[in-house]
């Protein structure tokens, strides 16, 4: 799936699709109370109400050459993770991303919307017993209010998850001394920058793309299911601050709303792209 934003092409590489299984995360979102939703089925509801999400990365190519990868999903052969299947994960991610046009070697930045299991596991590979970065020629883009806050939980070792994370997927990277700590505001170039979007971890940013009058926003998880459109107020068990998340999402959807910025949802399934439109008090994709 390819998206095209003025002289900018983004690229989706799927890791993972799933189907229910997903009140862990939005416990608001019974079948009952995503059913009242009737805008997003098929998409992004089955007939029952489980709602439909997708661990996936994305790949901005610009005019220049540039070749970004936007958050590196699970990862393989990763231990330690809350979620039991997540452990020793074993797919075809790479050789997916390969087989869209992108070799591992190709790729001159990864940007990380936070640093959350499901957005760092392909920072790195495991070669030889040992954990490499899987983007070798890449600079690592992090907040700097991110990396500092995941840092001091991993040396405070109160959760062995945060631990494995740190250690396995961002510890080896900035060892190498391929990590660029930056601002929640940092651009990029010309056509990409953050955009802070603060709440569900303390520097969450999303990555807006702009070319030729157009525009993109790239979520992060600031909104983690089209669900959160109509119910703002839903917040995710894992967001740091769920007032700040709230509040995030009232004010981005607010300033998209009718607006052509093409928002692509990090864990959207289907189509996974649109444009938030005002539905009453609340918002919903228009796909």
């Amino acid at each position: 799936m390819r998206w095209r934003i003025g002289d900018v092409t983004i690229t989706k590489v799927v890791e993972l699709e799933a189907t229910g299984g997903t009140r862990f995360i939005l416990p608001q979102a019974t079948r009952e109370a995503a059913s009242q939703i009737k805008w997003m089925a098929p998409h992004f509801m089955d007939e029952e109400g489980r709602l439909k999400m997708s661990i996936h990365a994305l790949v901005i190519e610009t005019p220049s050459g540039r070749r970004m990868v936007v958050d590196t999903c699970l990862g393989n052969d990763k231990q330690g993770r809350e979620v039991p299947a997540w452990n020793n994960f074993q797919g075809t991610f790479l050789r997916d991303l390969e087989a869209a046009g992108f070799k591992r070697d190709s790729i001159d930045t990864v940007m990380c919307t936070h640093l959350h299991v499901d957005h760092v596991g392909w920072n790195t590979m495991l070669v030889d017993g040992k954990w490499v970065p899987t983007f070798p020629k890449a600079r690592y883009l992090m907040g700097r209010d991110e990396f500092d806050y995941w840092r001091a939980q991993h040396d405070k070792g109160e959760r062995e998850e945060f631990v494995a994370i740190f250690d396995d997927s961002v510890r080896p990277v900035f060892e190498a001394g391929l990590v660029d700590l930056v601002d929640t505001n940092h651009r990029v170039c010309d056509e990409v920058s953050f955009v802070p979007t603060l709440g569900h971890t303390p520097g969450h940013v999303s990555i807006k793309i702009s070319s030729n009058g157009e525009e993109a926003l790239i979520t992060g998880d600031f909104i983690h299911h089209p669900c959160q459109m109509a119910h703002p107020e839903w917040a995710a068990t894992v967001d740091y601050d769920q007032k700040a998340s709230t509040q995030t999402r009232r004010d981005v959807f607010s300033s998209l709303a009718g607006k052509p910025t093409l928002v692509i949802g990090t864990h959207f399934a289907g189509p996974t792209a649109g444009r938030v439109v005002r539905d009453g008090d609340a918002f919903r994709l228009d796909v």
